[in-house]
């Protein structure tokens, strides 16, 4: 019930039931028909009337008489007992007067019931009587009724809610399609008036989304470029200067390049992506690991599984060096592992790289993805970078339906933990 459609849906249907079920049930009270009882207590008096005529009017017993359709008769009428119908017309009898005994007998289906009723000891009245009024069973017709009115509501209130939402189910199908670069899909300006004027804000936005993005693809390549002149103007003078100033313009400048670079190659990757295939993710680790080993990096890989993922294999493996790169610079030494893990939905490729750093003071871990972050500002003349690994990092993992997590160790240093999609379990 968290949904606006199921919210929706609710209100409609109780709003509908309410209404009508109220209506029914006063309609019921003033339109239902009189109870059994109500109906036979005017002829239970009617035959109180005739037993008293004919018991005052009638010869003796050994001459039974016949006054219309009336019988007088030593014995009750042949046939079969109604129970039923005897203890109706019986509680009638007691409530219109003194009680005589009734007894109600039918010969057959086809045939009229026939009531006698013991007028004396001895003698019996036979009289027609017309069938006696059967219950309908008001209450399950009625409960039958507000079943049939609750699936009706509930169909009814369902339509509506779709049509009142349909507006808000085309954002939340766009926003769900939204491109690696920020940009909404293309859609269809059809329908009615609120999904016409939806599908046309939502092209107008996405049209604007992708030219600002390509915007600031172009600005950002532009200025990368057009500082290679001056830099480079720079190392030229900078040769000319005394050894001791000398090295200091040299890291400055190669500084310069790396954030030049690595601002480059992160606009790159939030607006061009790569084309994603399927890929050994267990053999990558161990490439990413050994060429870093090699480097001299204190790089240890603990286990792999073999499994594949989905994803663009140069950029995961771009993200994957930077993040052991971050362990094995920054947390003395990077310790990698992947598995397997079997989630609701499939299966999740699990790769944790732990160090055992200083660690990230709680208050800045929520910063570590943003561009230029550094834990230790002083820290940017000694270790090089340019504080960009983590968000390219994050971009080309998010891009690859994946997620980046980090926090801190208990026994100190940082885990870094990245989760993709598996594709399916390799065989080794």
């Amino acid at each position: 019930m968290n949904t606006l459609r199921a919210r929706i849906i609710l209100l409609l249907a109780v709003a509908i039931i309410a209404v009508v079920g109220i209506a029914s049930f006063v309609a019921l009270l003033l339109l239902r028909e009189p109870s059994p009882t109500r109906t036979i207590e005017p002829f239970a008096r009617q035959i109180r009337l005739i037993a008293d005529l004919v018991e005052n009017g009638i010869g003796p017993v050994d001459n039974p008489g016949r006054a219309g359709d009336f019988k007088l008769s030593l014995v009750p009428a042949p046939g079969t007992p109604d129970a039923r119908g005897s203890a109706l017309l019986g509680e009638a009898m007691s409530a219109t007067g003194p009680s005589l005994p009734v007894l109600v007998t039918r010969l057959s289906r086809d045939m009229p019931p026939t009531l006698s009723v013991q007028i004396d000891p001895k003698r019996w009245l036979w009289l027609p009587m017309p069938d006696l009024p059967v219950p309908q069973g008001v209450p399950v017709a009625f409960a039958g009724w507000m079943l049939l009115l609750v699936l009706g509501a509930i169909g009814i209130a369902a339509l509506a809610a779709d049509r009142v939402i349909r507006p808000l189910a085309l954002l939340e199908g766009t926003i769900g399609r939204i491109g690696p670069d920020g940009t909404l899909p293309e859609l269809p300006e059809t329908g009615t008036a609120e999904m016409k004027t939806t599908a046309r804000a939502l092209n107008r936005l996405s049209t604007r989304l992708r030219a600002a993005m390509e915007s600031r693809m172009r600005l950002v390549a532009a200025a990368g470029h057009d500082l290679r002149t001056p830099m480079t103007r720079m190392r030229l003078r900078a040769e000319f200067l005394p050894e001791e100033e000398r090295e200091a313009w040299l890291r400055d400048l190669d500084e310069l390049d790396r954030i030049a670079d690595s601002a480059i190659r992160l606009v790159r990757e939030e607006v061009e992506g790569g084309d994603a295939e399927p890929l050994r993710l267990d053999r990558l680790v161990d490439t990413v690991c050994t060429e870093l080993a090699e480097q001299a990096l204190p790089v240890t890989l603990l286990r792999t599984a073999p499994v594949s993922v989905k994803a663009g294999p140069l950029a995961l493996k771009r993200a994957l060096r930077n993040l052991v790169i971050n362990a094995a610079t920054h947390g003395k030494g990077a310790e990698v592992a992947l598995e397997v893990l079997q989630v609701e939905g499939g299966g999740e490729a699990r790769i944790t790289i732990t160090d055992h750093g200083p660690g990230i003071p709680p208050d800045l871990m929520a910063q570590v993805f943003e561009p230029f972050f550094r834990v230790d500002p002083a820290r940017r003349q000694t270790v090089p970078g340019a504080g960009l690994g983590l968000a390219i990092a994050k971009e080309i993992v998010d891009r690859t339906g994946g997620r980046i997590e980090i926090a801190n160790r208990l026994a100190g240093g940082l885990i870094q933990t990245v989760t993709l999609p598996v594709k399916d379990v390799a065989a080794r």
